[in-house]
């Protein structure tokens, strides 16, 4: 199941509660996409090009770069490459970044504060400097930012990238985000529209007064800048309420191991998921215990067994893979390619 997604979509989320192996398995998932599979587009036209994928963690509490054995940041860096394609065919490559949430608020923050200031007098910049201080402990303000972020992703790397893996963070903090484009949507078109009324209102004034001076520092331009403010924002938020809504071009698979909570957590976000209009590929059961390696693990095997059976219950028809224990650390390129073999 979950390779068949990765082949087929062009976004996949992976998610579920924490510590169940959800950067593992979309790390896994993502070079495996890029060793194996070559683009559509390009297989269409005749022509052989390797995969270009990107893997980014949403989670502040970051393993990709102790995943991969290497120093992974805000910025894209490539995590693999294939060192052996021939001339003239682009090489397959993987390239993962994890979103800093601090520096992605950061941004997030003095872009707002550049556009505020821009539209205020100077003698009230630092009202606006002491309005984005308070905006920076507010709640909601870091999932704003990282959802801008995920859609600037979307919008950069969607072209030039074939597969876009996002590890997310823990099942109640996802959720909450995948609502979020949709919610921001309805907002800002909320904004726009009292924007039109207040222009609207504005202008008729200023034709009673004569007053709209033509030097770019007038109510109308400062009008003309709030507008193309929002409708940009809008845009990057409707394209990618559209993506996630898209179940042909995106999909979530929710990650667990076979336990009580886990079940009950990923049952939970299934339908958090559902609800919100976001397509569920399927489950992927992390750590499943083997029979064959003596009783006790035999017994806990079996136990696995009544919680997946529950799942099946309360998810009727869900899609489930199933990933065995592995033996030693799970770290580095090697270790990967064995999950990627597993995932099959």
């Amino acid at each position: 199941m979950l390779l068949d997604l990765a082949r087929d979509r062009r976004v996949l989320f992976i998610g579920g509660k924490g510590g169940v192996g959800k950067t593992a398995v979309a790390s896994a998932t993502a070079l495996h996409r890029a060793q194996h599979s070559a683009p559509q587009g390009a297989a269409r036209q005749g022509t052989q090009q390797g995969a270009r994928v990107l893997v980014v963690s949403t989670d502040p509490a970051h393993n990709l770069g102790h995943l991969w054995e290497r120093e992974v940041g805000d910025e894209v860096v490539t995590l693999w490459e294939d060192r052996g394609a021939p001339p003239g065919v682009r090489p397959a490559r993987l390239d993962g970044v994890e979103i800093d949430p601090e520096a992605t608020t950061a941004a997030h923050l003095a872009d707002v504060g550049e556009t505020l200031r821009s539209m205020m007098p100077a003698h009230l910049h630092g009202e606006v400097d002491k309005h984005l201080r308070l905006a920076a402990r507010s709640p909601g303000t870091h999932e704003a930012a990282i959802l801008e972020r995920i859609a600037a992703l979307l919008q950069d790397h969607g072209e030039d990238h074939d597969l876009i893996v996002f590890d997310t963070a823990p099942s109640g903090h996802t959720a909450r985000l995948m609502a979020l484009p949709e919610i921001m949507t309805a907002w800002t078109e909320g904004l726009l529209d009292r924007r039109t009324r207040a222009e609207r209102f504005g202008a008729a004034v200023r034709a009673l007064d004569g007053d709209d001076a033509p030097d770019g520092s007038s109510p109308a331009a400062r009008d003309r800048r709030i507008r193309q403010v929002l409708t940009r924002r809008r845009n990057r938020f409707e394209a990618m309420r559209q993506v996630l809504s898209d179940a042909s071009r995106c999909s979530f698979v929710i990650v667990l191991t076979a336990e009580r909570l886990p079940v009950l957590e990923s049952v939970e976000l299934h339908a958090q998921l559902t609800e919100t209009g976001v397509d569920v590929g399927g489950f992927v059961v992390n750590r499943l215990a083997p029979r064959d390696a003596g009783d006790f693990l035999a017994a806990r095997r079996d136990q696995e067994q009544r919680h997946l059976d529950e799942l099946g219950r309360r998810v009727p028809g869900a899609v489930v893979d199933t990933l065995s224990l592995l033996r030693g650390d799970l770290v580095g390129v090697a270790a990967l390619e064995r999950l990627g073999e597993h995932l099959r």
